[in-house]
């Protein structure tokens, strides 16, 4: 093989433009999705502005400079009024992602919008799943998820995204969408999401906080990679259109295994632990967010997403544009 002198690997290197000339991975707005959280009340975050809580008319403000910024998806969290032991809010006709839904559709007909589907913002003691006798309960669980489910697409949901991890939420969403009508609706999985630290700042924003205990009996164990191409694998079979990791950026392995592993999109949750790490050090003068949040979107596309929700898409917008 060729060598120094003859190849040098550097002449590539030399300017900005021959770099992206060669560059192997690249970073495509449509290809990532911005988190909004709805309230009936606003609650804004100066220190993690993309994690704030945003009424139903500030999500359409919102969505309206998204939009204006290049953005083509949204996923939408709801923090209720009101929360009870059935997560009555999640599937209720008049509930807070319900109410942003049917705002924002006819507004915005070409925008994605994505939907978590899950218990813990609705549920008074904060766990996916309804409570039975002080554990949470699979089964139980599966029939609330459902309804919640179509009770998005019949809102004007284009993805519904079950993030519950409990065991058969798949199979148990398709067949309910399917018996309502919604054949054509996509069901993105987080199919391994994994039991960890670095969902603080985002359990504080949609205040979803668990009560009691914790969710590692039904999220996933940090130190398993087989056990997530399980979860994958089942998930597929039960009719799920696309998978997701989460969090990104600790599991790029994982990222990397379930994109050799299947042939459908494999996303990846740029999660808020992940944002609030790079926030606080740039708050400190400890490095550049901008260079870093680049680094990281592109290490987590490079890993094999195709798709990445993150908090840093509005800004992304900007960066990709130039401004």
């Amino acid at each position: 093989m060729s060598s120094y002198p003859d190849v040098r690997l550097r002449r590539f290197r030399r300017t900005g433009a021959l770099r992206g000339l060669v560059r192997e991975t690249r970073l495509d707005l449509g290809s990532f999705v911005m988190p909004l959280f709805v309230a009936p009340e606003a609650l804004p975050n100066e220190a993690l502005p993309g994690m704030a809580r945003l009424t139903v008319e500030g999500a359409v403000r919102e969505v309206d400079e998204l939009v204006r910024l290049g953005v083509q998806a949204v996923i939408l969290f709801g923090i209720p009024e009101e929360k009870d032991e059935q997560a009555s809010g999640a599937w209720e006709d008049d509930g807070i992602v319900q109410q942003a839904l049917r705002a924002l559709r006819p507004r915005y007909p070409e925008l994605v919008l994505v939907t978590d589907v899950c218990l813990c913002e609705y549920t008074s003691h904060g766990h996916c799943g309804v409570v039975v006798e002080g554990e949470v309960a699979n089964d139980a669980s599966l029939e609330v998820l459902a309804r919640a489910a179509v009770s998005h697409a019949e809102a004007g949901a284009d993805v519904v995204a079950p993030s519950d991890m409990m065991d058969g939420r798949v199979g148990a969403v398709r067949e309910s969408l399917d018996d309502h009508g919604f054949e054509s609706t996509p069901i993105l999985a987080y199919a391994a999401k994994y039991a960890s630290a670095f969902y603080g700042p985002f359990r504080e924003a949609a205040g979803s906080t668990p009560a009691f205990g914790d969710r590692r009996g039904y999220q996933m164990d940090p130190a398993n990679v087989r056990e997530a191409l399980r979860e994958c694998e089942l998930d597929v079979e039960e009719g799920a259109d696309a998978i997701m990791i989460k969090p990104a950026l600790p599991y790029l392995d994982v990222i990397r295994a379930a994109r050799e592993a299947f042939d459908v999109p494999v996303g990846a949750y740029n999660v808020s632990g992940e944002y609030a790490m790079v926030k606080a050090a740039a708050r400190a003068g400890w490095l550049d967010e901008r260079q870093a949040a680049l680094e990281s979107l592109t290490a987590i596309k490079r890993a094999g997403a195709d798709l990445i929700l993150s908090y840093w898409t509005k800004d992304l917008a900007g960066w990709l544009a130039g401004s």
